[in-house]
């Protein structure tokens, strides 16, 4: 797509992009971008998360040329997509969330047929090299529809790989798919990273999105609440949690006051306090002042998906804007 030495420094910049649908005779237009920014650097595996609707699907639409934007600019490996959209969409590989499979075909015709698309000369096909990679070589010659979910994903992910882009989207691409087939997709998901390929994905296993993303930017009613390295996001949000477990377990956990307290397995409970306000000790003090004996206690930072929750769902004012 672009030699070696003009490599952009971002695979994908957005600014200012807005998306409002039109409305009908029931409905009123429906806003669902709202002047989103956005960059994504070269070589990153960059994390797209938000709840349903909350403008992730659009956005990718948007970046893939399926919808036009209201307003805004997109560039992708440098390319402008109203002045060069041919070109923005090949530098593109995209997965779709849903199963989209050519059931009359075999894993191999697919790639075949989809590299003819993109244009692929027969002598720099990969076909064989793709079906390899994501474990479906012993399946190059059965008919797609005799495919299971989770290989049919795969070939999805082999599709998107055809032209060789520099950019890859995955959206929710683990859905419904096994424990060993999301092992292996992620395994070559990194392979391909370390390649050089920009990954990204958009999903709803948050353990996921932490392991494997640098960044992260986290939508919400059409917004980015937050775009952040990963580790640089989890810091943000200013609580920990205590666990406790009481030498005699606990029905019903104590009412601590000034603390929230949940019960957790086993008759043990924890104890959350933010960092700026209380300590661990002033917790520890709190759990004996109310009359339980500590057999033994346990500290939990944030995760991802307490940080999600929070700019998403729950209180924002958790979340520490200033920290870094």
């Amino acid at each position: 797509m672009t030699d070696a030495t003009t490599l952009p420094d971002n695979a994908i910049e957005v600014r200012g992009l807005k998306k409002t649908y039109a409305g009908s005779k029931k409905s009123a237009p429906k806003t669902a971008l709202r002047g989103v920014d956005l960059i994504i650097p070269r070589g990153s595996v960059f994390g797209l998360l938000g709840p349903n609707g909350a403008g992730k699907s659009t956005l990718i639409n948007i970046l893939a040329g399926v919808v036009k934007k209201s307003e805004g600019a997109v560039t992708i490996w440098g390319r402008d997509i109203d002045k060069e959209p041919r070109d923005a969409a090949a530098a593109l590989g995209v997965v779709p969330q849903e199963i989209v499979a050519d059931v009359f075909f075999t894993p191999r015709e697919s790639l075949e047929v989809q590299a003819g698309f993109y244009g692929v000369p027969k002598n720099e096909r990969r076909s064989d090299e793709l079906l390899a990679a994501l474990g479906l070589s012993d399946k190059a010659n059965a008919y797609v529809r005799a495919l299971s979910g989770g290989m049919k994903r795969r070939l999805m992910v082999a599709k998107a790989l055809v032209h060789n882009p520099p950019i890859l989207i995955l959206d929710e691409p683990t859905a419904g798919v096994d424990v060993e087939l999301r092992r292996q997709l992620w395994a070559y998901v990194r392979q391909i990273n370390a390649e050089g390929v920009t990954i990204v994905l958009t999903t709803h296993y948050l353990e996921e999105a932490q392991e494997l993303c640098d960044t992260i930017a986290i939508v919400n009613r059409g917004q980015v609440v937050a775009c952040e390295p990963t580790p640089q996001l989890l810091r943000r949000l200013d609580s920990r949690n205590v666990v406790v477990t009481p030498e005699t377990p606990q029905a019903t956990p104590p009412v601590l006051d000034g603390f929230q307290v949940t019960p957790r397995p086993g008759g043990a409970f924890a104890v959350t306090y933010k960092k700026g306000q209380s300590s661990v000790e002033q917790v520890i003090n709190a759990v004996r002042a109310a009359g339980v004996t500590i057999a033994d206690i346990t500290t939990e930072d944030p995760d991802l998906e307490d940080v999600f929750l929070a700019l998403t769902y729950g209180d924002a004012s958790q979340v520490d804007p200033t920290k870094d």
